[in-house]
């Protein structure tokens, strides 16, 4: 009789465990049995369409092909190491069209310190230069639709390393160009290298239509 009585408190105390569990929301019972089946992908719904892949360019091309690259930017661009050359591409929505626009920075090799940025915009099937800035260290980059330029300023005896500030430029497209929409100036501590005065400078005008 004990031994029975031992035998049924055991198995209630498991039907409670088990009731516990379920309840719960808990344990290895929710899951359920392992599936064979399948593992089913994730496919659009009906009506929606999967996002384009992006068009990627050839930046190097884009710039030796393009008039408004300078000459001195056109010499620098040579490839650093085989052929990898100090070129960044970005691509997104900056002119509202119907393709990602590009953003092109050109850095040098050895520091790589930004000598050019430019972007492109397709039309037809071609790129137009609809934006270029060459200054020592400018940089573009896509942030939520505008682009963001960000350039250093130097005073009369900043070395390059250590400049007084930057400019952080915001242009919005406008219209059928690059308009300034925000600018914001960051002055530098004074006690890091260089001695310049600060002077802010005029953000550079976009060039292209």
């Amino acid at each position: 009789m004990a031994a029975g009585g031992t035998a049924a408190a055991g198995v209630a105390a498991v039907g409670l465990f088990v009731v516990a569990c379920n309840a719960g929301g808990t344990g290895a019972r929710d899951a359920g049995p392992a599936r064979t089946d399948p593992v089913a992908r994730a496919t659009p719904s009906a009506g929606e369409s999967p996002p384009p892949a992006t068009k990627l360019v050839n930046p190097v091309a884009l710039l030796r092909g393009d008039p408004k690259v300078s000459d001195t930017v056109k010499r620098d661009l040579k490839p650093c190491v085989k052929d990898e050359y100090p070129v960044d591409a970005s691509y997104g929505k900056l002119t509202g069209g119907p393709a990602n626009d590009v953003v092109v920075n050109v850095m040098t090799c050895g520091d790589a310190v930004g000598i050019g940025t430019y972007v492109y915009r397709e039309d037809g099937g071609a790129y137009e230069n609809v934006f270029a800035a060459e200054a020592p260290a400018v940089y573009a980059e896509i942030d939520r639709g505008d682009l963001v330029l960000t350039k250093p300023v130097y005073g009369e005896n900043d070395p390059m390393a250590y400049p007084s500030g930057e400019e952080v430029i915001t242009y919005r497209w406008v219209g059928n160009k690059f308009t300034v929409h925000d600018q914001v100036h960051n002055d530098f501590s004074r006690a890091v290298g260089g001695d310049g005065d600060g002077s802010e400078q005029d953000p550079p005008a976009p060039s292209g239509n």
